[in-house]
């Protein structure tokens, strides 16, 4: 059998998770002000000018160490005709991107956290909660107190009643027990506020994937094609068998600490396993034919596209931790699996 009719039968489902449209809104707006300084602006993935970064920009301590990702051309995508048919990774096409800074690790809790006290503000999943939560992560508080409900047809995930970055894992759980590791319970609108915040913004679709194969063409992982390279694991992602049983070989059962493992040759760490990584573009299966500059994906949707893949996949049901790998949900889903990263414009002149 091919294994593009098993990746065809079997998922990680991820994409089951997004919210629903019949879901009640939540009480508070959705629309996220933040204040800045003496003014307050909308939470929106702008790509912002370079007075706005030299205006809103901190400390690297306080919002994030990046690096310079130098500007370049690379083969998108991935034609591999026994990956997943409709990801659209398809075609292969040839890609020039400017250069741009890129936070060299996921945003973290303790980062997420100096942004949340700065600002008062409020996540998605605390206006409408619940999060999504992995089962073998939600806590035994939760359970007892019946705050989890199943998703349908996907019994690794539930919804749990409360849970949000501060507790991601449900009542019991805290975001002080994980300070390095990577936020989650944000969703796409969540990511967007805090980049604002920093004076940073979501990186596109073709920045990241070329960001993250470090300046090597047409390799599956940032480090080359073959998962172990001298035996040694580079990711964080399911090395047991899915989803029963995690044999940890990695090092890890859920998250990973920042700075795990080794950063590719952009030096950037964890850019595949961990977590999922939101991106701005609005998810489309279509793509055009290179050479394309800067490209920013569709004009509109109901999804949004996030890269990377998670500590939860596994060959056998979601080889989507390679670069080109893509997969989606709604701006307003979180779940404990799903993070991300920002990055800043160079000023052209």
């Amino acid at each position: 059998m091919m294994l593009s009719a098993v990746f065809s039968a079997g998922d990680c489902d991820c994409s089951k998770i997004s919210r629903a449209s019949e879901l009640e809104e939540p009480a508070k707006s959705s629309k996220t002000v933040l204040q800045i300084g003496n003014r307050t602006e909308e939470g929106v993935c702008s790509f912002l000018s370079y007075e706005d970064i030299m205006e809103n920009a901190a400390s690297y301590t306080k919002r994030g160490k990046m690096v310079l990702i130098p500007k370049g051309k690379f083969i998108m995508g991935d034609n591999n005709p026994e990956l997943y048919w409709d990801d659209g990774e398809q075609p292969e096409r040839e890609v020039y991107i400017n250069a741009f800074y890129m936070d060299e690790t996921e945003v973290t809790n303790e980062q997420f956290a100096m942004f949340v006290e700065e600002t008062n503000y409020v996540t998605d999943s605390e206006k409408f909660n619940d999060s999504v939560v992995f089962e073998q992560q939600i806590t035994q508080l939760a359970k007892q107190n019946k705050l989890t409900t199943p998703v349908a047809m996907v019994p690794w995930w539930s919804n749990v009643k409360g849970a949000y970055w501060k507790v991601p894992y449900g009542a019991g759980s805290s975001w002080t027990d994980m300070k390095n590791h990577p936020v989650v319970a944000t969703s796409w609108n969540d990511a967007v506020a805090y980049c604002k915040w920093a004076g940073k913004r979501l990186p596109t679709e073709a920045e990241w994937e070329y960001a993250c194969r470090g300046g090597k063409n047409q390799k599956d992982f940032p480090w080359g094609n073959k998962l172990k390279p001298y035996d040694k694991h580079r990711a964080n992602t399911w090395t047991g068998v899915f989803p029963s049983h995690n044999d940890e070989e990695d090092g890890f059962k859920f998250t990973a600490p920042a700075r795990s493992f080794p950063p590719n040759d952009f030096g950037l760490y964890e850019m595949t396993g961990n977590v999922w990584e939101w991106v701005e573009d609005w998810w489309t299966a279509m793509h055009h034919e290179g050479p394309l500059y800067n490209p920013r994906g569709a004009d509109g949707g109901t999804e949004k596209v996030k890269k990377g893949g998670s500590f939860m996949c596994h060959k056998s049901y979601c080889y989507r931790y390679r670069c080109s790998g893509r997969h989606y949900n709604t701006p307003d889903t979180s779940a404990s699996n799903l993070g991300f990263r920002c990055v800043r414009s160079v000023p052209v002149y």
